[in-house]
């Protein structure tokens, strides 16, 4: 098995980790609520966008591939905020099964 070498340069960019937790209304229903709970540095690279129809529109959906150290307690369902942006986790795999790093394949919220 090869062991992936990653520049630490390359994780540039610092994003805030948040965890939604939702809080029920008066409808039964639930808003959105992100609380940060933590920060760390990622690299973040596009990896594909997918055009297609919703509620009669042209919607795209923008995937990212976002790439950083192993961190204990990060979920899918969970988000990388950077700036107004917000990437939320789809999956996470380790790249080369050593424990060093985690790649995520995120999608954007419009």
């Amino acid at each position: 098995m090869s062991t992936l070498f990653l520049d630490a340069g390359l994780l540039r960019h610092r994003a805030l980790i948040e965890r939604n937790e939702p809080v029920p209304d008066a409808m039964g229903g639930a808003t959105e609520r992100w609380r940060e709970v933590g920060e760390t540095s990622v690299r973040v690279e596009p990896a594909r966008v997918e055009v297609g129809p919703e509620a009669g529109q042209r919607i795209a959906n923008v995937t990212h591939r976002v790439t950083l150290r192993r961190r204990a307690g990060l979920e899918r369902g969970m988000a990388f905020r950077l700036g107004a942006r917000r990437l939320v986790i789809r999956t996470m795999h380790d790249p080369d099964e050593t424990g060093r790093y985690l790649v995520c394949r995120c999608e954007e919220e419009a």
